[in-house]
Order: structure tokens, then sequence, then C-alpha cells
């Protein structure tokens, strides 16, 4: 269990939001989640969400995916859409506008389905910029500072893309609040947090984690605690 005794299902966190495929790992884990995979294109509203949605499905084949277009605030208030990301199996948020997504979700329906879904056993997959903002801090991108983010895990913040170019990694870890570790993923970086927990990256390695501006280990994420909604008994509301 993580911190608190809390469970949920897995986390995983891709370096980049491109349409490769994924390695047959985390291919599984989606396929195993039964559904199809739900994509919020939220942070791609910008950026033709359409085709945020084409490269999740050519990323994620032979599973199925099935956009769910929450791309304004209106559309995260929608109890519809709430419903469907509550009943998702697997979840994967993608696009590069972090802070946009995070303004859209932050404390909506659609944030407090997806929380049910991930306390449920619900797979999340967050790729490229848009995993920042499952962090509380997270990465500001508009130059490495902190802002506040969704907060599905605290004391933890993801640097990816833009975010990990040396000079503004170095900002970043200045500024790193403590107890705070900073994860910084490459192109190829996949961090995994399993359903009990524990923390560990994928095949291809490309991530680094740092404490108090010093490199550190995995183990410097064991205990992080979650979002205050995952700790009531029954799902969020």
């Amino acid at each position: 269990m993580g911190a608190r005794g809390q469970g949920t299902g897995p986390l995983v966190l891709l370096g980049d939001d491109a349409g490769r495929p994924v390695d047959d790992e985390l291919g599984h884990l989606v396929e195993a989640a039964g559904g199809p995979l739900l994509v919020l294109p939220t942070a791609a509203a910008y950026e033709r969400p359409d085709r945020a949605v084409e490269r999740a499905a050519r990323r994620f084949a032979p599973t199925a995916v099935r956009a769910c277009a929450v791309l304004r605030r209106a559309d995260a208030e929608d109890p519809e859409r709430a419903a469907e990301v509550a009943a998702a199996r697997a979840v994967y948020l993608c696009g590069t506008s972090p802070l946009h997504l995070r303004s859209v979700l932050k404390d909506s329906p659609v944030l407090q389905a997806l929380l049910a879904a991930w306390r449920d056993g619900a797979l999340l997959v967050a790729a490229g910029p848009a995993a920042t903002v499952v962090s509380d801090p997270m990465v500001d991108p508009r130059g490495g500072a902190f802002t506040v983010g969704l907060g599905l895990v605290r004391d933890v913040a993801f640097a990816v893309g833009a975010e990990r170019d040396e000079a503004q990694l170095r900002r970043t870890l200045a500024l790193a609040p403590p107890p705070c570790a900073v994860v910084a993923l490459g192109a190829d970086g996949c961090l995994w947090r399993a359903a009990d927990g524990t923390w560990r990256t994928g095949a291809a390695g490309d991530v680094d984690v740092y404490l108090a501006g010093r490199p550190a280990g995995l183990e410097e994420l064991a205990g992080k605690t979650l979002h205050p909604a995952l700790e009531r008994t029954g799902t969020p509301r």
C-alpha cells in the first residue's frame, strides 16, 4: 500500500507525447485493464486534439481507444463526461499545454471522477508535458519554477520535455521546496507507480531523481502522499 494505506491503480508517466508504440509491458498493462483506453486530450485543446487521439491510437495499438472531449472548463463540469471518466478502466492524459490541462480539471467533477476511477484500480497514464500536472507542486513550463498542480501525488515534481533543458532543470532543482523530490524524464523515460505504492523505471531508463538538488534514488519517492480525496473512505466526492 502507499502512504497512510492509500491504494490506487497503477500510474505510468512517459517522457514524451509522441505516437511511437509503447513497450510490450505497458501495452499488456493497458490491454489487461479491460475496455478501451479513454483519452483525455485536454492539454492538446489548442493543437488539434483529434490528432492527439490519433497518436494515442497508434501508440497503444491494438488496444482500442476512445476520446473524451474534455477541452474546456464547461466540459470538465459536465456530469456525462464525469460519469464516462469514472467508469473508465484506463485513462490517458496527453498534450503539450499542461497549464491549460490544470485550469480545466482543477477542482472539477471530471477530476473527482478521475480520482474515483484511479482509486477503484483504474490505470492512469500521462505523457509528455501532461505528465507534469499530476503532481503538486508542478514544474511551471514558463521557466522551471513551481506552481500548483493537480496533486494526485504530493511532494514530488516531474520535469519532462523542455523542462529537462539543463539550465532550466538547474533552476528547478534550486527552487525545489523541501521535501519535494524532482524527477526528470527524458524522451524515452518511463516511470511507474505500482498499485502498492512502489516506484520503478521502465526498461529504457532515462529517469533521474533529485532531492535537495542532488542525485537520489527511487527510494526517495516511497511514501509520497496522494490527493486528500484518496484518504477518504469510499470514492471521492
